[in-house]
């Protein structure tokens, strides 16, 4: 969790030009878009049985209610910022293995799957493109959406690495372990123009992603800092200069050194900034 006000810090540093906002809680009403509204009443009232406590990993406390709304809230207020400025980013979220009656994988809300929602139903949005590039399958993204054709769901995942089992995405690109920037970034430049071109999304949520480093410690793949910061920039130039607005999100990252993740996640908030300004 350190590596959440030191990101703050870093971006506040390294481009000061930046607004910065403290996010609001997510709505209940919201949350019930795409969770069950019993669970989303059980959870804020602390009532998780013990093996769905066990599942998400964290034990629960009001400070897990309250960061799991707050980051659940930030997402969806990037999201109505971007459609309006065209780029904006969360400094935390990313929360995909959360299904819509539990919780998994240090995940209590699904953050993206309820700023989809609410980008359909309050913002005049049809087709959302959720763009996931963490290095663990977004299964309970993928869960979500199965059914629903609005809304297209890719995972850049490491093939053998966490859920060891997965859902179906719409696009599932499992990588082999120790992949290296030229084998990732290749699938890249192959798929992403392919999926803008032919779902023709309106908005793209991206889940960044500091985890296919090579550093980090539940990665298992080989991505230098560069070639993460060349997939950004990709991603950025690929959307944005379709002029779709994009909305970013953070993602996990397990390096050795926090100050790792911190300059990976950072290097990303900074492309997405050079992307805005142009």
């Amino acid at each position: 969790m350190d590596k959440y006000p030191r990101l703050r810090e870093w971006v506040t540093k390294n481009e000061p030009s930046i607004q910065l906002n403290t996010p609001p809680a997510a709505e209940v009403d919201d949350l019930c878009l795409v969770h069950e509204p019993d669970y989303v009443d059980r959870v804020l009232k602390g009532q998780l049985d013990t093996k769905e406590v066990r599942a998400i990993g964290f034990p629960w406390s009001p400070h897990l209610v309250n960061r799991s709304l707050r980051s659940v809230g930030a997402t969806v207020a990037a999201s109505r910022i971007s459609q309006e400025e065209g780029v904006a980013v969360n400094l935390a979220g990313g929360t995909h293995h959360a299904f819509s009656n539990r919780g998994e994988g240090y995940c209590v809300f699904n953050d993206c799957a309820v700023a989809t929602r609410v980008l359909q139903t309050q913002c005049g949005v049809e087709r959302v493109l959720i763009w996931d590039c963490d290095v663990h399958q977004g299964n309970g993204t993928a869960n979500i959406f199965a059914q629903d054709a609005s809304v297209f769901t890719c995972s850049f995942h490491g093939e053998k690495n966490y859920p060891f089992t997965k859902e179906e995405s719409d696009l599932d690109i499992a990588l082999p372990d120790e992949a290296n920037d030229e084998v990732y970034l290749g699938r890249l430049r192959e798929h992403l123009p392919r999926v803008l071109r032919e779902f023709k999304p309106q908005h793209v949520l991206y889940l960044s992603g500091a985890d296919p480093y090579s550093g980090d410690r539940l990665g298992r793949l080989g991505l230098s800092k560069a070639g993460l910061a060349v997939r950004d920039r990709f991603v950025f130039e690929s959307v944005v200069g379709l002029g779709i607005p994009i909305t970013v999100c953070m993602g996990g990252g397990y390096a050795e050194a926090v100050e790792d993740i911190v300059e990976i996640h950072g290097r990303t908030v900074l492309e997405a900034f050079a992307a805005w300004c142009r």
